[in-house]
């Protein structure tokens, strides 16, 4: 398929972003290239997939928004002047989820990535991993920044329906996630503990993991070897993000602790990025009894687009793959997409190169995965470019899917659930 053709049925996912079109990005335009080699749509599912993509309101299950570039002369600025590893993971990451605010460049890039990708919210990762509410805090404070700064093109969402607003605005949106529930960690009683959910829900968050990767006082995640499921702790804290509002997400729980959440829970559970084990079998992946314990609350599984989950080619096919899996065995209600990949301003890799390197580290807590966890597969491959959104619907329309089924698996699901978190009704 040639370039010209793709770009025949485009004319929504084309529009100009900041007075350019994301179709001078060369980086976007490779992306799209790889996929389409892939694909080899016929024009019709070429066209008709673009248009479909273009009209309905597309939601990211889990995600990223697009990411600047470093400051290299910063980054390199603050290690010469002694800076401690915390203070440069910090600046780094204030810098790539918050330098296009003001660097007109970075702009450009960040516009052109949201435009080209034809994604109207994502559910954005905005709490890092853990429990302490301060450590949380910093990453919302940055998104809460983005978005005051940035309506015009840019917003928060809070409720489902301001969603579907945006995306008749044409704008794009955020609605927020936390990859931890907030813990007060002084363990006087209960409730005291979890007093921070509700302020971390008034703060715009929106969904939390009950772990992530290793166990915590709540649960055993994906890659703890013991698999030992929920504490009682555990139940309580999911009855109180019931209660709230919260969206329960056991993307990085262990498989045992991802039933049994599904079993207590009384709203909709979700694993928001994940992948079927079983059609290859990993730690981050759900087997088939987890899959149907979810779609039985209503909830659903988001299929991500990381190689070593999805197994074979690791490419946009394979995604589409897991994603037939699910429909075919628990319907086209309970799959969504939650990429966990985001577009990486073309200028990263010039601005690291001003930064001289940091010497050893310890392996982060975070990043405490089995030895062979990422071992033997493929880098992603470019057909898996976030920015290649409009393709992943072209792959479902080849596919047969109905449209409907489609509007469903690419935002339909993802709104229903947070309708159905919040008690609320289309």
């Amino acid at each position: 398929m040639k370039r010209r053709h793709f770009l025949t049925g485009i004319p929504a996912l084309a529009a100009a972003a900041a007075g350019q079109s994301w179709e001078a990005n060369s980086k976007i335009r490779r992306a799209r290239e790889a996929a389409l080699e892939l694909l080899k749509p016929s024009r019709k599912d070429l066209e008709h997939g673009l248009e479909l993509h273009a009209q309905s309101v597309v939601v990211e299950s889990y995600g990223f928004s697009p990411r600047s570039a470093v400051d290299g002369d910063r980054l390199r600025a603050a290690i010469e002047a002694g800076a401690s590893g915390v203070e440069l993971d910090d600046l780094s990451e204030w810098m790539r989820m918050t330098r296009y605010v003001d660097d007109p460049a970075e702009r450009a890039e960040y516009q052109q990535a949201w435009e080209a990708s034809g994604v109207t919210c994502v559910f954005q990762n905005a709490g890092e991993e853990g429990q302490d509410p301060l450590r949380m805090l910093k990453r919302l404070a940055h998104y809460t920044y983005v978005t005051d700064m940035m309506p015009d093109f840019v917003v928060k969402a809070a409720r489902p329906d301001e969603i579907v607003g945006v995306k008749k605005q044409g704008k794009h949106c955020l609605y927020f996630s936390a990859n931890g529930v907030p813990l007060a960690q002084q363990w006087v009683s209960v409730e005291e503990e979890l007093r921070f959910v509700r302020v971390f829900f008034e703060l715009g968050i929106r969904m939390m993991h009950l772990t992530y990767n290793r166990r915590n006082m709540l649960a055993d995640g994906a890659a703890e070897p013991a698999d030992a499921g929920l504490s009682d702790f555990g139940r309580a804290a999911i009855a109180e993000l019931n209660r709230t509002g919260v969206i329960v997400d056991v993307a990085h729980s262990g498989w045992r602790s991802s039933l049994e959440a599904a079993k207590v829970s009384s709203k909709p559970v979700v694993a928001s990025h994940t992948t079927v084990a079983a059609l290859h079998r990993h730690i981050r992946a759900k087997p088939d009894n987890v899959i149907r314990a979810i779609a039985d609350t209503g909830g659903y599984v988001g299929i991500c687009c990381v190689p070593a989950f999805l197994g074979g080619s690791g490419d946009i096919t394979a995604m589409l793959d897991h994603i037939d899996y699910v429909v075919k065995r628990f319907g086209a209600d309970h799959v969504a997409i939650g990429t966990d990949i985001a577009y990486l301003s073309r200028n990263s890799e010039r601005e690291w190169k001003k930064v001289p390197p940091r010497g050893p580290s310890r392996t982060p807590f975070r990043a405490l995965w089995p030895p062979d966890a990422f071992a033997g597969y493929p880098s992603r491959h470019p057909s898996m470019a976030w920015t290649n959104w409009p393709l992943f619907t072209v792959g479902l329309v080849q596919r047969g899917y109905r449209d409907a089924d489609i509007q469903k698996i690419i935002g339909g699901n993802v709104l229903r659930v947070a309708r159905a978190a919040l008690g609320e009704t289309a």
